[in-house]
């Protein structure tokens, strides 16, 4: 069951930005849940990449083969998703701003210029 937890939680921490993005009316909280969405990501990456009684790898008085160690790749993909995400969140933002400029709201249903 302890393997199962972290992908659970993930799923979870998921499904709640998923909930929270179909039922919002306002895009500032849409970008929020975007991002709650996101930072599900980063739970499933330390997910995959942890290893029971793992050490990091660039000690050099562990002899190879002794000790677990963990993978940097996973970590360093999850600094990546981790910056990657605050720049998508930040240019959203950025957007909306834009949008409650130009249209006087941030309501989605309010927006009638963008109706096709």
């Amino acid at each position: 069951m302890p393997h199962v937890l972290p992908h659970l939680v993930a799923a979870y921490v998921f499904l709640t930005g998923c909930y929270g993005l179909a039922t919002s009316r306002n895009l500032i909280h849409s970008v929020g849940c975007l991002a709650v969405c996101q930072s599900a990501t980063y739970v499933l990456l330390l997910a995959v990449g942890y290893r029971d009684g793992g050490t990091a790898p660039v000690f050099s008085d562990i002899a190879p083969g002794s000790r677990p160690v963990v993978d940097p790749v996973v970590q360093a993909l999850t600094l990546t998703d981790i910056v990657v995400g605050a720049t998508v969140t930040a240019l959203l933002l950025a957007l909306v701003l834009q949008i409650a400029k130009r249209h006087g709201t941030v309501d989605p249903d309010e927006l009638r210029e963008l109706r096709g």
